[in-house]
This record gives C-alpha cells, structure tokens and sequence, in this order.
C-alpha cells in the first residue's frame, strides 16, 4: 500500500453532484403520554442540522482534508439555508440551485433516550428542467476539479445523469457513482460505481455463489459500458471487479452501532484517496477501513484522518509505515469534532522520553473529555528549558510516539522564543473545553488557564507517578 500518499490528501479535488438534503434532529426527553393521543410527548432540548445524502458525502470528503465541491437542487427556503450554513461550517464549496416552489429536501427526525420516535420527510421530487439547470452549473466548475462523484437518491436532481457523465468525462475526469437506478446502463462511461448488495441484486446481479456474483457483476458493468465496480457487501466487506480483476476485503469492524451514511463514508474516503494518487486497489483498501470506523458510530458519522491512520496502524500490524496529519490541518479537525459535539482536552509537555508516568498522564487527562489535544515543545523549545544535550528525540519523532497512543488524538509543536516557550498562544488557537496540567502547580501557575476560564472551560491538575521522570531514565541510562 503506497501509505506516502496519505501525505497528500488535501491535493484530492472532489465535486460531488447529486441528491443535497437537510438531516435535522430534534433530541428531548420523554416522560408522559400525551392526553391527545396515544403518543409519547418528547420534551425538545436541542436541535441539530446535518448535511445529508450528497451533502454527507461533501462532508465526509471535507472531514478527510479532500478539497470539496458540492453541486444540488434546494428550495428558496429557511431549510435551505439551515443547509447552506451547515456546509459553509464544514468548509465545502457549495453552489447549489435554487428552485422556486419545491421545498429543499429535508428528513426531521425526533430522538428521544437515544432512540428516533418519528420522522418527518419534506420532499417533492425535482424535474428534468430542473436537473438540466444543474447539468449547466456543472459546465462551469467542472474544470476545477479532478474527480466528479454523482450521489444518486432518485430525487430528481440527477434525471441528466447521462448528459452530466459526459460533460465530466469530455472534461478528463475520473467519475464515481453511487448508484440508485436498476439500470446501470444509465450510468455509461462510469470509472467506478459503488452498489450495495441490495441494489446490484435489482440491478440483475446473481449471489448465489461467488463465481455467480464474479461473473454477473462483470457482465453488467460490460453491458452498461462501466470500467469497474465496487461492490458493498456488509458483513462480507467488499468486492472490487473489473473485467479481468477480482479483489475482496474482509469487513474491518468488530461491533456495528448504526450503518447509516456507511456507504457515504466508502465512495467518499475511495474519492478522496484517488484523488491523492493512490491505485485503485489501495483506494478501496482504504475505504474499506473508514467504513468500518464509520458503522462502530451513531448516526451518519464522518472519519478523521487520524482516525483513519489508527485503523490502518491496527491493519499493518505494526510493518512500521505511518501516518502523521499534517500539522497545519489539525485545528480544522478539532473544530469538525467541537460541530459534533465533542468535548476537547488539552494537555502540553517535551515527552522527550515516554515512560509510563507519562502514559497514564495521558490517558487520566483524556478521561476528562472526548478528544485530547497535545501541545509539543519544539526541539529549541526543550533546549533552551533542559540544556544544550536535549532533546534525546526529535520533534517528529516525539510525534509520532505519542500519536500512536490510543489516548492521543491531536499533537502540535509550540515553542517559539516569541511564545516564550509556553503554550499559551496554541491553547488560545486551541480554545479547549478542558486544560490539563500535570505536576505541583496551581491553577494560577498554568499557562493558558486564564483564557480557558474566561471561555467557560475548566482548568484540572493531576498528579505524576512517582519516581518516573525523563531526567531519572537518562541518568540511569548514563548510569
């Protein structure tokens, strides 16, 4: 697997075409009947706006650092706007059509203990015009973009699938397809299409047997002028043929919470490593594994690359390849998982030398929330603190050890003379809910605490476990 071209996500330029949606959810709790009828009465206490159907997708290649565009059909009205702003948040180039007198897509689901008591769904379905409006908007940002992903729901923004494929493809674009029609001969010219199980049976594939699958799969991507499918198969994994080739990938979760968004989470991560310059076959290697992170969530969730390279980490079994997210984009990631709801911890030292003080530090302070974040002194930083001879290990290197800690999510180098060496500055780009600090300090003492307190957060010290320290392994070593 060419694992160096995880360096290069961010190069991915992806424009997903197709059915947009509005998710919103409103969580309460139940305690009563309601006297009108024999209904549960939820009590709202949060509302919650997601993106969904192609939406989901452009979010899920957001979320992986892919540089995103989103093309769809909405209404001229507050769910469209609800939807527009949640995008904006996500940082995905939208430029979606409005429609006068059709109602942007919209599913409102009521969620109570953790369970969905109704929903609600808002819809009419677009009109050839109305598709053809999009087909034109395609003609002008097609240029600006390497891959085109159609996210079919059957919804009617893409009824010029045919016309659209071929814009892209006169273009010199690598086309992905979540298919929805029976009829894969709709979507001719197609590098790759992505059906579930479900959908390759209506299709006319044969499960059966394997070599009955095998050779009915190659005989409607031939017949439908198809170069390839990815066949999603749910507990079996998944299925990668071409006419000539068959590759299989065993499911890579060991509990399912939810399948929702599952299959937006494999045509968006295979989009995303494609557009990095992976093979096709690593690309769905890849996908593969960030299905599995998605499904072991709640809801239609999206993967992070950190995420992602844990996973791989745990596939590799240790070969010794890595991936390091780019420093540059981690603040992104942290304000994705701030949208989500998530609670984020921040601690910051050299770990020079990572002992077990060090590791049980780490995993007490990642208790405190749902995400941690770890400031790193950069190598003049520890010089100028502990001396000309240190640090031991470079500041990459230092990296790459504590992100392979399961407790660590994040890690950022700070340090510069202008900062005077604290983390005062990051803490402050960081904004987290919690600030943990370890050692005999008080709240006073800490860099970064009065920020954090002025933000509403909470500032913790922890103790460290006797008689483990950096200083204490050298002079044994030494010794």
């Amino acid at each position: 697997m060419e694992l160096s071209r995880l360096q290069h996500l961010t190069e991915a330029k992806v424009l997903v075409v197709g059915d947009v949606m509005l998710d919103r959810y409103w969580h309460g709790d139940t305690g009563r009947i309601s006297p009108e009828a024999p209904v549960p009465v939820v009590k709202v206490s949060k509302v919650e706006d997601k993106a969904g159907g192609a939406a989901n997708v452009a979010k899920n290649i957001a979320h992986l650092d892919g540089q995103v565009g989103l093309l769809g059909l909405i209404g001229h009205d507050t769910d469209g706007i609800a939807l527009e702003k949640t995008l904006e948040q996500d940082h995905i180039a939208s430029q979606l059509v409005k429609v006068e007198g059709y109602p942007t897509i919209a599913k409102m689901r009521v969620i109570s203990r953790h369970q969905q008591v109704v929903r609600l769904d808002m819809e009419e379905t677009f009109t050839q015009a109305h598709s053809e409006s999009l087909l034109e908007r395609l003609k002008t940002v097609v240029d600006d973009y390497d891959i085109v992903l159609f996210s079919d729901y059957n919804k009617g923004a893409l009824a010029s699938i045919e016309a659209m494929i071929d814009v892209a493809k006169a273009a010199g674009k690598f086309v992905l397809i979540d298919p929805k029609s029976h009829d894969l001969a709709r979507y001719r010219g197609a590098n790759i299409v992505t059906p579930n199980l479900n959908e390759f049976k209506l299709a006319g594939g044969l499960v059966d047997s394997e070599e009955l699958l095998t050779q009915s799969a190659r005989d409607l991507i031939t017949s439908a002028g198809i170069e390839a499918m990815l066949l999603t198969r749910s507990e079996q994994g998944m299925s990668l043929i071409t006419a000539t080739e068959k590759y299989d990938f065993a499911a890579q979760v060991l509990e399912v919470s939810d399948v929702t968004g599952a299959g937006d989470t494999v045509i968006a991560t295979l989009a995303v490593m494609l557009g990095a310059g992976m093979p096709a076959k690593d690309a769905v290697e890849m996908a593969n594994l960030a299905a599995g992170i998605a499904v072991g969530k709640l809801g239609a969730a999206t993967v992070s690359p950190e995420e992602l390279s844990r996973k791989l980490g745990q596939y590799l079994r240790a070969t010794g390849e890595h991936y390091q997210t780019p420093f540059d984009d981690v603040l992104k990631h942290i304000e994705f998982a701030k949208q989500n709801g998530e609670k984020i911890v921040f601690t910051n030292g050299c770990f020079d030398i990572l002992h077990a003080g060090h590791v049980r530090y780490l995993a007490q302070a990642k208790a405190r929330g749902d995400r941690l974040v770890v400031g790193l002194n950069n190598d003049e930083s520890i010089k100028r603190l502990k001396g000309a001879d240190r640090p031991i290990n470079p500041l990459n290197e230092r990296a790459m050890v504590l992100s392979a800690l399961a407790s660590v999510d994040w890690v950022i180098p700070f340090g510069s003379v202008e900062e005077n060496d604290t983390p005062a500055a990051l803490i402050e780009k960081v904004n987290p809910h919690v600030l943990v600090k370890g050692g005999d300090y008080t709240v006073e003492q800490i860099a970064g605490a009065d920020f954090v307190l002025s933000q509403g957060g909470e500032v913790e010290v922890l103790t460290f476990l006797d008689g483990c320290s950096t200083s204490n392994v050298i002079k044994k070593i030494k010794a």
